[in-house]
């Protein structure tokens, strides 16, 4: 996996407040750690500065619990969590660079969960480019130390600090992904899931009811499936499912999407499609799938119900139209195509 491409920790977090699954108290909750954490940790500080009357670095303290504060607050309203990550590292970074030339060399404490904290809040490449910005600008602070060993033990540490959170932020993202795809992918054939159907037609439907974005969807199934596996046996059935899945992906384009959501059920989501468009494509779908011999001597047939979203639909409305045009085809004879018009 190339770390361009990886998310952050924080990513996991937000692809859960989209599920349906999360739960609202951990919604409520997880947002407010993120300006929690910082803030308390920093107040005290502020705090007692002002009762010692160190202003500067008093006032620098305050601007980092406000920043905190209002950057938690930003999260917990908009969700906006990429836009947030990035602020709340720049916020870390900061701090601890103003806290170090304000108040002295004893503050270089703080670029300790500084660092964790952007390794989590940012992906990789951009936790490493933040980290190296830090300790550059740190360095005229730490080197001119006359103690030599504190000097190269802040340095050290520091080294192994970010190269430990940077092992763990690559394995976090590896682990991620496959969770991902084991919570998203169907197994045999590599198609999206239920789950990801639904989470794909809820962003799609609140698409078209922001911008009036068409949408089509088609439904398709395998004819006579059953028989196919009573008389070939569940391993070439199996391997019927994964030939389907290749023809299907290889006609579709790359902004469609295709779900495995049952046995022998799939289903297409195809953004900013008409009716006539996805009925055309599905007529190509079953021809091809007709024509192309997938089992020896049988003929392997679908049947396929297309829909266009309407406006004021439902996803459930949605997929139970498409699913009645699907029975009409199969009511009509099988191998054929029909639309929800």
């Amino acid at each position: 996996m190339k770390v361009n491409n990886q998310q952050s920790g924080l990513d996991s977090w937000s692809h859960m407040i989209r599920s349906k699954s999360a739960h609202t108290k951990i919604e409520g909750i997880l947002p407010l750690i993120l300006s929690a954490a910082g803030a308390l940790g920093v107040a005290p500080f502020a705090i007692i500065r002002y009762m010692n009357g160190d202003w500067l670095i008093a006032i620098i303290d305050t601007l980092i619990v406000g920043g905190f504060i209002v950057l938690g607050t930003f999260v917990y309203r908009t969700r906006q969590i990429r836009f947030a990550s990035i602020a709340i590292s720049v916020l870390c970074v900061v701090g601890v660079v103003a806290s170090v030339y304000a108040s002295g060399l004893g503050r270089v404490v703080w670029a300790y969960p500084a660092v964790m904290a952007v390794f989590y809040l940012t992906k990789p490449r951009e936790a490493v480019i933040l980290t190296l910005l830090m300790v550059a600008i740190l360095l005229p602070a730490i080197v001119p130390e006359d103690d030599t060993f504190r000097t190269a033990t802040i340095l050290i540490t520091l080294v192994v600090m970010s190269s430990f959170a940077y092992a763990f932020s690559i394995i976090t993202n590896r682990q991620r992904e496959l969770l991902m795809q084991l919570a998203t992918k169907d197994p045999l054939t590599g198609a999206g899931n239920r789950r990801a159907l639904e989470e794909k037609l809820a962003t799609t439907v609140a698409l078209h009811k922001r911008r009036d974005t068409p949408a089509a969807l088609i439904i398709l199934d395998l004819d006579h499936f059953k028989a196919v596996n009573d008389l070939h046996g569940h391993a070439m059935g199996d391997q019927i499912l994964c030939r389907v899945t290749d023809i299907i992906n290889l006609r579709i384009r790359v902004t469609d999407s295709l779900y495995r959501i049952g046995g022998e059920e799939f289903v297409v989501v195809l953004e900013g499609q008409k009716l006539d468009r996805a009925a055309h494509l599905a007529e190509q779908l079953r021809t091809l799938v007709e024509t192309n011999e997938l089992v020896p001597d049988h003929l392997v047939t679908i049947s396929l119900g297309v829909a266009e979203i309407q406006d004021g639909e439902t996803a459930g409305d949605w997929m139970h139209r498409a699913d009645e045009a699907l029975f009409q085809a199969k009511r009509d004879g099988r191998n054929t195509a029909r639309r929800a018009d």
